[in-house]
């Protein structure tokens, strides 16, 4: 439940907050006001961080939907500006989409410059086709698929919506597929671009939604760079200086173990470096799921920490024993890929290509006492009883 509510907030609370401020009667004068700043500072502060922390794709989506503001803004009142607006909604989730899934490239570099000469081409072959088919154009952005009674409720065209709903459903499959991208901060801004450009009156609640948009997206930056920071991308566990910063703020009674994956460099020698990344993220989830309440940490190499506040050392034992048995008996299976270059006998052609392999651990344990008073202290009493089970043998607990 906790991992699952880590994946909605902020960005559902700022759209609850969007929805309530546009939505109340009691919020109107404050909307209006805040719709006067709202999206200049938004503006302000994407750009900053675009340019700061070399974030193109921030930059990018910024100017779509300043873009985008500008035209909602300009009224519907001719068939030329009805044109416009549904172009508009019909290219804006595509260009989202691509801003989202392709790469960092920069935002003067060729492939940068390019990304801005493909956007003024769509505006410019926009322009082109409202000044040459007006009418052919205005047909079909504005084809019904569906009867009209449902989607009579926004302005969107039927086209529109169905772009819409096709990149969210592509950008949540990309966010599942890699669930520490950008791409979670581009689908709950598509969602805020979708509820401005339902908006039926021209105004403070189309320029709220908009900016809202981008606060998601700065946001999501934001929450990139600390990711960077605090968590190690390769085990997706909280890195060392996450548990540099937690040590100092633990008070009272806590038992810090470190787990080391045994036989490990010899492991990466004869399957490879691959293999052995591979290895470190299955333990990682191994601990991630710790008993006992741990938190798991990422210490450096093929070494873990997990840190268990308010708890003595004969409190943790049997949890560690636990998760010991647990990486033990757990089946790690290598795909050929990861197998050693070895001539492959006769008889085993017709095998399945995977070899299951087993891991251990080796588990160092020690609590904060009247000896070990400082974190540090603890740290490295944890680190002596890991090198004693190291020396015991391996695959076992040591205090």
């Amino acid at each position: 439940m906790k991992r699952i509510f880590s994946k909605l907030v902020p960005e559902v609370l700022i759209l609850v907050a969007a929805a309530l401020l546009v939505t109340q009667p009691a919020l109107r004068g404050t909307a209006r006001g805040l719709a006067t700043v709202f999206p200049f500072t938004v503006v302000a502060a994407a750009l900053l961080l675009g340019w700061r922390f070399n974030r193109s794709r921030l930059v990018f989506a910024t100017a779509l939907l300043a873009l985008t503001e500008y035209l909602v803004l300009s009224g519907l009142d001719t068939p030329r500006d009805r044109l416009l607006f549904h172009a508009m909604t019909f290219l804006l989730p595509i260009n989202l989409a691509l801003v989202a899934l392709l790469p960092e490239r920069g935002t003067l570099t060729p492939a940068g410059l390019l990304r801005w000469v493909l956007l003024g081409v769509q505006v410019l072959l926009v322009v082109f086709i409202a000044r040459a088919f007006p009418d052919k154009a205005l047909k079909l952005l504005t084809t019904h698929v569906l009867p009209a009674r449902l989607t009579s409720w926004t302005p969107m065209q039927q086209p529109s919506i169905i772009a819409f709903i096709a990149i969210a459903v592509l950008l949540v499959m990309a966010w599942l597929r890699e669930p520490q991208s950008p791409v979670r901060g581009y689908f709950y801004a598509l969602i805020a671009v979708f509820a401005a450009l339902s908006w039926r009156a021209a105004g403070p609640g189309q320029q709220i939604w908009l900016a809202t948009a981008g606060l998601i997206l700065v946001i999501a930056v934001i929450e990139a760079s600390y990711l960077m920071a605090y968590r190690d991308s390769l085990t997706e566990l909280p890195g060392r200086r996450a548990l540099n910063e937690a040590l100092p703020r633990l008070s009272g009674q806590f038992t810090v173990a470190m787990v080391d994956v045994d036989h490990f460099k010899r492991f990466n020698d004869t399957y490879g470096h691959d293999a052995g990344d591979h290895v470190l993220r299955l333990v990682a989830a191994r601990l991630a799921q710790a008993p006992g309440g741990g938190t798991a940490y990422r210490y450096g190499g093929e070494e873990f920490a997990l840190v268990f506040p308010g708890k003595g050392q004969e409190e943790c034992l049997p949890h560690l024993e636990e998760l010991r048995e647990t990486v033990e008996t757990s089946r790690f299976t290598m795909r050929r890929r990861f197998r050693p270059r070895v001539p492959k006998p006769k008889a085993d052609k017709g095998r399945k290509s995977r070899q299951a392999i087993t891991i251990t651990v080796s588990i160092g344990v020690a609590e904060r006492n009247h000896r070990d008073t400082s974190p540090d202290q603890v740290v490295q009493a944890a680190d002596k009883a890991l090198y004693r089970a190291k020396e015991a043998g391996r695959n076992r607990v040591s205090t």
